[in-house]
């Protein structure tokens, strides 16, 4: 029955496909003038605003509309949508990130909310405002715990963040390791790796202690955390080597160029990973290659809404622009 329902939502995918931005429609948005010329290209694409968009920030309004398209499409597609929630973990704990300093600043959390999370952040809000721990997602009580007591005691807001962002990063790991899904699988490895690396080359950059950044530090397979932590607090240049000798060579080679290279090749690198679920019908993977492939087009118009806004010079805006997945 699974593989019949996942055979008809994989073929309407097909067709979703089509719509897609390719290399081509890119080139033409990096040749627009300017921002409106290209939102205009987009709304010939069909990207529409949501009814009731103002003037101010059309860009943004218009990538979360987006968003929220794909993931309507999801909710009819898959009868269980929540084998797809390793894809909005992030968003949850940004939220309880948010309740959790709104808490300590006696401020509204509300203002601060992401949307398309799998919690409800209103009852992330007011688990937080009763220090009712046991009312969250059981991978969510005890960093978020940890984290309420850390800024009560120490007020680093540093500290509180390092604590969220690492349990976000194990809780996506374990939930896509979990998964029958090879994309998602995929998915869950490459986003803790590239996180990782991140971390060190910040932590590396902002002279971090090694116990700062072992805390930091999510657990990975194509990484040694404990080779990673100790790189970083040796230099950038001992990090670079020491990923020079693991399946991340490259990313030792995107980030001599600059930070945002490393993130393009990330990006880059697990479109080309995921293309080959295009062709497996029966499971879950062509639609979460499909949420992915949505994602880093996102990635690429705001980036590139952004230059222009901005008036920044194509070729800057350029390096920076994802490969796309049709």
């Amino acid at each position: 029955m699974q593989e019949k329902q996942y055979a008809y939502a994989v073929a309407r995918i097909r067709t979703k496909e089509m719509s897609l931005l390719n290399g081509a429609f890119v080139e033409q948005l990096l040749a627009a003038g300017d921002e409106e010329e290209c939102l205009r290209l987009l709304a010939d694409k069909g990207w529409s605003l949501p009814s009731g968009a103002g003037e101010e920030n059309k860009g943004e309004a218009l990538l979360q509309s987006e968003r929220e398209k794909t993931w309507a499409l999801m909710e009819e597609l898959v009868e269980d949508i929540h084998v797809l929630d390793v894809f909005r973990l992030e968003t949850d704990y940004q939220n309880l990130k948010a309740c959790i300093k709104a808490n300590f600043m006696n401020q509204d959390p509300r203002e601060y909310f992401l949307s398309g999370g799998n919690q409800d952040p209103e009852k992330i809000a007011r688990a937080v405002a009763e220090k009712d721990w046991e009312s969250l997602p059981e991978t969510m009580r005890r960093p978020a715990e940890e984290a309420f007591q850390l800024l009560l005691h120490t007020r680093d807001g540093q500290l509180c963040d390092v604590v969220l962002d690492r349990a976000a990063l194990e809780s996506i790991l374990e939930a896509s390791q979990n998964s029958p899904s090879e994309v998602l699988r995929l998915y869950g490895e490459e986003k803790v790796a590239a996180a990782d690396i991140k971390i060190a080359v910040r932590c590396c950059r902002m002279k971090k202690s090694p116990d700062f950044i072992h805390r930091a530090l999510a657990s990975c397979s194509t990484l040694s955390v404990d080779a990673l932590g100790k790189a970083a607090a040796e230099g950038e240049e001992a990090l670079l080597d020491y990923l020079s000798h693991t399946p991340w060579a490259e990313a030792a080679e995107a980030l001599k160029v600059s930070f945002s290279a490393f993130e393009k090749w990330c990006d880059d690198r697990l479109m080309e990973k995921i293309r080959p679920q295009k062709y497996n019908p029966f499971t879950v993977s062509p639609l979460a290659a499909y949420v992915l492939a949505r994602e880093t087009e996102l990635r690429t118009v705001r980036v590139i809404l952004s230059g222009k806004r901005n008036s920044l010079p194509e070729e800057f805006i350029r390096e920076r622009v994802r490969e796309m997945y049709v």
